[in-house]
């Protein structure tokens, strides 16, 4: 094909400042990109041929995380110094702080941000905490923070425990069947009950030895208030729940002590047997917190083991950026090896690049951290299932990840060799068997989907459940299309029908574990593709049809995390580069190669990169829809890379050949 100049790809209205020299076609600045970009990425491989990023959230981890060391006694000054910088840093105009950057006001994560703030030692009428505590007031005070934010408060003592939904420990006790039993919810929910049911039943007060107080963030002293949940129910069944709730409240005093010492050692347990060494329970740091205060309310002594361990999981997720620091939810290195190592293979199979000796020591650091001894929490819901996973994180044998063995087995599959088939075929076994009935695939567990469950009083934050998404089906059927095993294609086929239900009507797929339709979409096209869709099946063109529509006027793509509140694509103000990317990779997939769209997204990319990457501020993930937004690190360092080593190949000779991602696909169809 003719190559064209760069800034024939260009929005004339746009100020374009060509970094690669006037007069670069196109196919040789995409060319040089790529170069760059595996440069800047093979500078970020860990000498044991792994790729980590920092994994980013809202105020409230860092905020939790201060808190955490007033409760316990165990104030880092400087430490907590550099997190006060972050913190003042991402508040917004409004004087709060929101779930990610550019969002509306949220109540819950400026309470907390407030109060880690004043107890790092910020004065209540300095001006950016007079904004903040305005804002909270004029907002309905810090009574209506939702309920993560108020067991903070009571284990404070700031309210009394009756302000907080009642969880009673013996909830520890119940059969599997049971309909509030601990197995009905996801792993995340199950790893942050276990401990904290014991802080409700044993109501300990933090040490705060600084003696901060926030009562001037409440609009009713909380010994006045009544009713703590006054809002309006979301359904029939969150007006029944709140009357059970009242009811376990007046039966707390009632005398329970060998029932309750029952349930409280049954957490216990629960929680040893979790522990997960220096990757703390569940390997996210709420369950880790509340292992800390857990263990420090039984009495544990601080040069204990396993609170030694427990704390020392925690160090590990603070970042330090210069001035600044931060603490992460949770760390994510087998996911960013993942997708780094095909970005790298992509860009190989391009002809641009000499990656093979790190794709290798990449897939032989993945092959040793399978999951093929635990039979984790997913074992009671599917007990036959052989284990075969991969955690999301270093370690978290008792929580594999669906979404990360399906992309770990494609990457080993592709660039394993015969050393790492065992390895494969493990994960075969263990994905077909954690498909649920309806089709699709959950993260962590199979079946989580009662939703009745997220409308008890406690589940206020609308996410206690695991149920079957898109885009990890989606990756499941990538990876199984891929093997293409006679037996598994009953399995792909309750698959496709499950993606082909879920498609919105505008075209979109909604994404659960990224930003929002634009991942959805790019992960459906994928796997329609790789299952051997052709480019004119229905579903595929009206989604292809759809990304065309909400390209941006830089060429781009934005979307931003707004959307999951509004239920419907919200554009991001400004294209992102890891959004821009997965909708190339979506419109490839569906066999749009030949599409002008493309050249203005790759000329977008080209002129946008710099040495270490592409920035990206926008937050491009989620953590929980409505309540925790992510961002990503590594997005924008290797899926631009995997987009424009696709683009590339497509536009080019090798246009033929495979991607390392997905199928066969010809150029032009």
């Amino acid at each position: 094909m003719m190559s064209r100049p760069l800034e024939a790809f260009t929005s004339p209205h746009l100020p374009v400042a060509d970094p690669l020299g006037h007069g670069d076609t196109l196919r040789d600045a995409s060319a040089t990109a790529i170069r760059r970009a595996v440069t800047a990425l093979g500078r970020r491989r860990r000498p044991d041929g792994h790729w980590v990023f920092p994994l980013e959230a809202d105020a409230t981890i860092p905020a939790d995380y201060v808190l955490l060391q007033h409760y316990l006694d165990r104030i880092d000054a400087p430490l907590q110094a550099r997190i006060g910088i972050y913190l003042r840093r991402i508040q917004a105009d409004s004087g709060g702080w929101p779930m990610h950057p550019g969002g509306r006001f949220d109540l819950s994560v400026s309470v907390k941000a407030y109060f880690a703030l004043k107890a790092i030692g910020d004065a209540a009428d300095a001006p950016h905490m007079v904004r903040a505590r305005a804002a909270i007031l004029a907002h309905g005070g810090a009574e209506r923070a939702n309920t993560f934010a108020r067991i903070q408060l009571a284990l404070f003592g700031a309210i009394p425990w009756h302000g907080i939904p009642a969880m009673p420990v013996e909830i520890m006790l119940l059969p599997e069947r049971f309909v509030f039993s601990l197995w009905r919810v996801a792993y995340w929910s199950r790893t942050f009950i276990a401990p904290l049911v014991v802080l409700q039943a044993l109501r300990p007060r933090a040490r705060n030895p600084r003696g901060v107080d926030i009562a001037e963030i409440f609009c009713t002293p909380p010994e006045r208030i009544r009713d703590w949940n006054p809002g309006p129910s979301r359904s029939p069944w969150s007006a029944v729940f709140k009357r059970l709730d009242a009811l376990l409240k007046r039966a707390e005093p009632l005398p329970r002590r060998r029932l309750r010492d029952r349930a409280v050692a049954r957490a216990q347990a629960f929680v040893e047997a979790r522990l997960n060494g220096e990757d703390g329970l569940g390997a996210i740091y709420p369950p880790m917190a509340y292992t800390m205060m857990m263990f420090d309310a039984l009495g544990y002594p601080a040069d204990h083991p396993q609170v030694t361990t427990a704390w020392d999981a925690l160090t590990r997720l603070v970042v330090e950026q210069g001035e600044e620091a931060y603490c992460q939810p949770c760390v994510s290195p087998v996911w960013d090896t993942c997708w780094a190592a095909l970005a790298m293979a992509e860009a190989d199979a391009a002809g641009l690049g000499e990656a093979g000796p790190e794709i290798a020591a990449a897939c032989t650091w993945l092959a040793e951290r399978q999951i093929t001894a635990v039979f984790g929490d997913w074992s009671v819901v599917r007990p036959g299932v052989p284990p075969g996973g991969w955690a999301f994180q270093y370690r978290n044998d008792h929580y594999p990840d669906v979404d990360d063995t399906a992309v770990a087995g494609l990457l080993l599959h592709r660039h394993g060799g015969l050393d790492h088939a065992q390895a494969v075929e493990r994960a075969r076994l263990w994905i077909v068997g954690m498909q649920s009935r309806n089709g699709g695939w959950g993260a962590f567990d199979a079946d989580n989907d009662l939703d009745i469950l997220n409308h008890i009083p406690f589940a206020d934050h609308g996410a206690l459940l695991d149920p079957p998404t898109v885009d990890v089906t989606a990756r499941c059927v990538a990876f199984l299309a891929e093997l293409d095993h006679p037996e598994d294609r009953p399995v792909v086929a309750r698959a496709l029908a499950y993606l082909r239900a879920e498609q919105e009507p505008d075209g979109s797929w909604f994404g659960r574990w990224g930003t929002n339709h634009v991942y959805g979409t790019w992960s459906a096209l994928v796997a329609l593709r790789a299952a051997g869709l052709p480019p004119n099946d229905p579903a595929m063109r009206r989604a292809a049809d759809w990304l065309l529509t909400i390209q941006q006027p830089d060429g781009g793509w934005g979307e931003d995390p707004s959307s999951y509140e509004a239920g419907q694509y919200r554009p991001h103000d400004g294209s992102l580069a890891s959004q821009t990317a997965w909708a190339m990779l979506g419109l490839l997939a569906a066999g749009r190669s030949s599409e002008p769209a493309l050249d203005r997204a790759a000329a977008l990319l080209v002129r946008t990169q710099t040495e270490a990457g592409w920035a990206e501020t926008g937050f491009n993930a989620v953590g929980f829809p409505r309540v925790l937004y992510l961002h990503y690190h590594g997005y924008p360092m290797y899926f631009p890379l995997l987009a424009l080593s696709a683009f590339h190949r497509l536009r080019g000779e090798r246009a033929a050949e495979r991607f390392a991602w997905f199928g066969e696909a010809d150029a032009g169809v």
